[in-house]
């Protein structure tokens, strides 16, 4: 029996593995990189070890510093999670070899399907079908029909991974692939394969004991992504039929058996037509596990921790029931081409949670599914790696957390997660979350039209555009929430509305930057009540720093204000977010008379965030033309390139490789030619 368990991750898996552990009683090490000291994972868990390294994402990857916090602390087992080394045989070993329960499959299992290119060998004996894939540096790489896609030989989540539709770009991707699987994985291996475009994503989830038995716990679908990386999740797919299901469950089984899979995995498909791939099998536990969860009404992490016990596997999973939807919630900036975010989270409310980290209970709900029973779970689930007042570094991917959403019918689920999404208080940090509402919301998504394509065919921006965006009316509230919080800080005449004169001929101004420009607000409070220009049918039924209460033509509306880093009091500066029935916005107030703006030399190329320079393409003096790279920055595990604006000379250059910089750092200066 397992008695205190070392999880080798950080964040949101860390904190889901402890969860199950306390249920079972079982005591919890964490390990931490400096810049995690403060984690929630860490001030959970029972025990902690720090890990030091050059870099903090790299700490995650020294197995022998991992296996020795193990022994240190006293634990007797070891989870992986997912990432980092969760599907490194050699860690596996040497989690094995110092007499550790290792929470996975064999060492031999992992190395089978740990290599995608040997993999699709070992599938194809096995009779799974797969896409041909060749290793760059092979004959075979000059007779590829285009388009292909570089993909990282280890890991999975997008990363080393690369669209290639022309021959010529090909040696570039395969470069930058590489570095980015390196980085991420520790393996820099990668291979090409032909693109299948707007197939389906599809994966199976299952379950292997020590005694044989094997489950299939339905088919997930991730069609919906983003850079390769999966943005929705959910089960069951929509586009699988009867017959299909069947034919991928068989196969996953086929896969899982071939090798003598042991503990929980997912085998990976596209699906196109009657056409079916394999594309890869992930030896560990999936991002996406919440919706099986659900659906299912399984603990997969009790299942693995039971399974490396030693625990026999009922001889049939339990039959699925009901649908669930998964969203991953990202800090990234849509306004800057989705560059990851980092800075202090504020505030981190999703409202209407019914569990953390596990399965919504499902008692006493009503609901029909399509086979008569009530679904396994019913509700709202919340996967998070953060809380309020965390801070979001550069080191690390830029997920927040997932969201998911269980129920009878999908969409119900969808619906119910859109609105859970759309409510949600997001304080300090841009996200993904418009995206994530307007695919839920979006006809072709509700009509079970999903594919790889998706957000290609749709756009983005449109989807991600807000259908009616609330911003004048939430400046109006952020106007009157910070009238009052001046007149609360004024003491003396603090009764006075703001801006009141013995003549009011002029009305109070107060102007916000928004996303979409400049916005500002002129008002008064008079004996009659607000009036506000181009707002003839507002009233103020009430005001408080914190709290704006309006009403827009009969309709009542609350508006939450909240401010941070000095807005409020005096009225400037800072950010304020408000947020209502609407939607969010985040304004900036603007100070009356401008402060003096630093000049920035025409062409300068600045830092758009912290990072690390990995390689400088050009020299002080170098001719350039418009487009062509000029350096590119590392942040979040992601590569960054900063091009050239026009054509013309490097006339400065600020940095060389490896070197840190901060978020507005001057990085060169291309004086463009005349």
């Amino acid at each position: 029996m397992i008695r205190r368990l070392l999880v080798a991750n950080r964040a949101e898996i860390a904190r889901r593995i402890f969860r199950t552990c306390r249920d079972l009683g079982i005591e919890t090490v964490a390990v931490f990189a400096g810049a995690d000291a403060a984690s929630p994972h860490v001030a959970e868990a029972d025990h902690a070890v720090r890990l030091r390294g050059v870099r903090p994402a790299d700490t995650y990857l020294d197995a022998g510093a991992i296996v020795s916090a193990a022994l240190s602390a006293g634990a007797d087992a070891v989870h992986p999670g997912y990432g980092f080394l969760s599907e490194n045989a050699a860690f596996a070993k040497a989690v094995l070899d110092a007499g550790l329960t290792w929470i996975g499959p064999s060492p031999e299992a992992v190395t089978a399907m740990g290599s995608k290119i040997e993999a699709k060998v070992l599938m194809a004996q096995a009779g799974v079908p797969v896409l041909p894939s060749v290793i760059p540096e092979s004959p075979e790489a000059g007779k590829l029909a285009f388009p292909v896609l570089v993909k990282a030989s280890a890991g999975g989540g997008g990363r080393g991974m690369r669209v290639v539709r022309d021959p010529a770009g090909l040696d570039e991707a395969v470069a930058a692939a590489r570095r980015e699987a390196l980085s991420a994985f520790g393996d820099g291996t990668v291979f090409v394969e032909p693109l299948l475009e707007d197939a389906r994503h599809i994966e199976v989830q299952i379950l292997a004991d020590t005694h044989g038995t094997v489950w299939t716990l339905g088919e997930r679908e991730c069609s919906i992504q983003r850079r390769h990386q999966k943005v929705v999740e959910e089960t069951p797919s929509p586009g699988v039929s009867p017959g299909m299901r069947e034919t991928l469950l068989e196969a996953a089984a086929r896969a899982a058996k071939a090798i003598g899979y042991v503990g929980a995995g997912t085998v990976e498909f596209l699906v196109k037509g009657d056409t079916v791939a394999f594309l890869e099998m992930n030896t560990r536990l999936q991002v996406e596990h919440p919706v099986t969860e659900c659906v299912y009404g399984v603990d997969l992490v009790r299942l693995q921790l039971e399974v490396a016990e030693g625990a026999r596997l009922p001889a049939e999973p339990p039959e699925p029931r009901g649908h669930a939807i998964e969203v991953r919630l990202y800090a990234e900036d849509p306004a800057h081409d989705w560059r990851p975010q980092n800075g202090t989270l504020h505030l981190f409310d999703v409202p209407g949670v019914d569990a953390r980290f596990e399965v919504p209970g499902a008692g006493g709900r009503s609901g029909e599914t399509g086979d008569g029973g009530p679904p396994a779970a019913y509700g709202l689930r919340l996967d998070s790696g953060v809380e309020s007042g965390s801070e979001i570094g550069v080191h690390y991917d830029a997920m927040l957390a997932k969201v998911i959403a269980c129920g009878p019918g999908r969409a119900a689920v969808a619906r119910r997660l859109a609105t859970a999404l759309a409510r949600a208080r997001v304080h300090g940090l841009t996200t993904n979350r418009d995206l994530l509402v307007g695919v839920l919301r979006h006809e072709a998504f509700l009509a079970g039209d999903t594919h790889t394509g998706f957000l290609d065919r749709y756009g983005v921006a449109a989807l991600a555009a807000p259908s009616a965006p609330p911003v004048p009316l939430s400046a109006l509230a952020a106007a009157l929430a910070l009238a009052a919080a001046n007149r609360a800080a004024a003491g003396v005449l603090g009764g006075l509305p703001s801006g009141w004169r013995n003549v009011s001929s002029q009305p109070q101004r107060t102007a916000f930057e928004t996303p979409g420009g400049r916005v500002e607000i002129a008002y008064r409070l008079t004996r009659d009540g607000l009036a506000a220009e181009g707002f003839d049918e507002v009233t103020l039924v009430s005001s408080s720093p914190g709290e704006v209460v309006l009403d827009v033509a009969g309709v009542v509306s609350r508006f939450a204000v909240a401010a941070y880093d000095g807005a409020g009091h005096a009225g400037t500066g800072g950010s304020l977010y408000v947020d209502s029935p609407l939607g969010s916005v985040r304004l900036v107030p603007l100070p009356r008379l401008p402060e003096p703006v630093v000049s920035i030399a025409p062409g300068s190329l600045l830092a758009p965030m912290p990072g690390t320079v990995l390689r400088v393409e050009v020299t002080s003096g170098a001719a350039v033309t418009a487009g062509q790279p000029i350096l590119t920055l590392e942040a979040m595990k992601m590569e960054h390139q900063i091009s050239a604006p026009a054509a013309g000379v490097v006339s400065e250059l600020n940095v060389t490789p490896g070197r840190q910089v901060e978020a507005g750092a001057l990085l060169a200066v291309i004086e463009e030619s005349r």
